[in-house]
């Protein structure tokens, strides 16, 4: 019987052998020369499982060297991902959008009516509406926070609507 020319690491007792042996060093490697933010024990997690993958290709006397270099490799890719996730973030989006000129005048020109007729309501309507329709409040709730009738709430707030209809058509 021909005997193979290495032996490789497929073994499950070899490959557990070599992980107790290297894991804490790959690690100290990774974490020394990188730092924490790069997170060493995944790497050496990945390594050792690109190993477990390769072992029919790896030798015994080359698992060491094997280890050490995906680990290095894994880590340079993830800090070049690291900056390309940064260089995106530091961009500034773009500041043009798909709708016409005509569009924008007429939502600002909507804009400045809605808050002319907001400023023109009496202070109790203004304030029932607002925290109705912006703060998404229920009448119970802004009965209780203003200390009247809930029915007054709900007349308040639509007598508000009626007279923000007459003062813009568009609504």
């Amino acid at each position: 019987m021909a005997k193979p020319l290495f032996e490789n690491v497929c073994k499950e007792e070899l490959f557990s052998q070599l992980y107790e042996k290297w894991s804490a060093q790959l690690h100290n490697f990774i974490y020394y020369k990188y730092g924490e933010q790069i997170n060493p024990e995944d790497k050496v997690q990945e390594a050792f499982i690109k190993l477990w993958k390769h072992c029919k290709d790896t030798p015994v006397d080359k698992a060491k060297s094997f280890l050490f270099t995906v680990a290095n490799n894994l880590t340079l890719n993830e800090l070049k991902h690291q900056k390309v996730v940064l260089k995106y973030q530091q961009e500034k989006p773009t500041t043009h959008t798909n709708e016409t000129p005509q569009f924008v005048l007429e939502e600002q020109e909507y804009m400045d009516k809605l808050q002319n007729a907001l400023a023109k309501l009496p202070e109790g309507q203004r304030v029932a509406f607002l925290m109705n329709r912006v703060e998404g409040k229920r009448h119970k709730e802004i009965a209780e926070i203003l200390g009247i009738s809930r029915k007054a709430v709900e007349k308040r707030i639509y007598t508000a609507l009626e007279k923000l209809r007459e003062e813009i058509e568009e609504i």
